[in-house]
């Protein structure tokens, strides 16, 4: 009699299947107290749309939590990190504790926890420096806490002056550099060379936007992954930045999206051509970049206003703001670029473009650059970098 009910148990549940008009599984084979479900076909949600919102709304969640937790356990490690390096620092103070009690820490917080990472000598010595030059807990947390670990540990072997560390570590947070970018961009002195170009933007744009975007350019602008091949036609620096677009776009910043090279512009019976066209984003403007290999002239200018003239009447917006114009050389003088600027209505920046920043440093410094090879190395990383 058992055996006629589990046959019959098994019966029920292979007739149980349940099948669409097509004669399609839908739900999958059901035994008495065990099922083997399995998901209705994507052709059956996917012209749902209420069904593709609530399932883009909960990916979109998990997602957001996922980097949550991770950016928050980022954030109590460093503060941890924090508290047990202004620790060392009170004890050794009141203590007179020397540098060996730092190694007799490590091996016992190993000896605690085994298999727990971080806590080498070398960590806490960091630890302790962290501590002692970002002072202010309520900083750390702002800032210091928000970015890994490895990047504090370059802010602290590059960066002396808390102001500058404090600027590239907001720098670092607002344009999502991984760690590696973060050590070239020190290197290759950003925050001296930001915010730097020669512009006529205060008489040109609105003053709420004139600020902003002098800030947007810099000068000069590093191409040392052009080379160091000297001097070359025009068209083969574009050529070869283009080629780098990667690389060119990472050095001119935030915000700028690549539109073309060499646009065409017909004006008559002439031809003329924009070496390089961008739009920024955050600006809302479409950029002119003109290219020169050699010194500034004040013709440049001229020819430059006329192509900003061009892109404002044919592809501006109505809501895009005025188009900005950059010219980039080999050399200038300040002087007369002012002079040149000053008759122009349009927003013009002027700024130089070199192969090599050390050209320009002070030979003590030039060892702390990166060579080219380590540039390539450095920017072909993901930036991706949770700790």
């Amino acid at each position: 009699m058992a055996t006629t009910e589990t046959h019959n148990d098994v019966e029920t549940g292979l007739s149980g299947i349940e099948t669409s008009s097509s004669g399609r599984e839908n739900l999958g084979r059901r035994r008495t107290g065990v099922a083997f479900p399995s998901a209705p076909p994507r052709s059956e949600t996917t012209g749902n749309p209420a069904y593709g919102e609530l399932r883009d709304l909960i990916v979109e969640r998990i997602g957001r939590l996922r980097m949550e937790t991770v950016m928050g356990a980022n954030a109590a490690m460093i503060v941890l990190y924090w508290q047990i390096g202004r620790d060392i620092l009170d004890r050794q103070q009141r203590e007179g504790w020397g540098a060996r009690v730092i190694d007799r820490l490590s091996a016992d917080i190993v000896d605690a926890y085994p298999g727990l990472g971080g806590f080498s000598p070398r960590n806490l010595k960091y630890m302790r420096r962290f501590a002692q030059v970002w002072p202010d807990l309520e900083t750390v947390q702002r800032v210091a806490a928000l970015i890994p670990w490895r990047a504090n540990m370059i802010l602290l072997d590059k960066l002396d002056d808390p102001r500058d560390r404090l600027w590239y570590a907001e720098k670092m947070l607002s344009s999502g550099w991984s760690s590696n970018v973060l050590g070239l961009m020190i290197s290759s002195r950003l925050m001296e060379r930001q915010g730097k170009a020669v512009t006529n933007f205060p008489g040109t744009l609105p003053p709420d936007g004139s600020d902003f975007a002098a800030q947007v350019f810099k000068d000069p602008y590093l191409f040392d992954f052009l080379g160091t091949d000297g001097a070359r036609r025009e068209v083969e620096v574009e050529r070869s930045l283009v080629a780098h677009m990667e690389k060119f776009l990472m050095e001119l910043g935030r915000g700028f999206a690549f539109v073309g090279r060499q646009v065409r512009l017909e004006l008559g019976d002439q031809d003329f051509y924009i070496d390089l066209l961008f739009y920024h984003l955050e600006l809302r403007c479409f950029v002119v970049v003109e290219l020169k290999t050699g010194e500034f002239e004040p013709g440049f200018v001229g020819q430059l206003s006329m192509y900003q003239s061009v892109v404002d009447d044919v592809l501006r917006h109505t809501d895009d703001k005025p188009t900005i114009g950059l010219l980039l050389v080999k050399g200038k003088n300040e002087m007369v670029v002012r002079y040149a600027l000053s008759g122009f209505t349009s927003p013009i920046g002027v700024a130089q473009w070199q192969e090599q920043l050390a050209q320009s440093i002070p030979d003590d410094l030039k060892p702390s650059l990166p060579t080219i090879q380590e540039i390539e190395d450095s920017l072909s990383d993901s930036p991706a970098e949770p700790g």
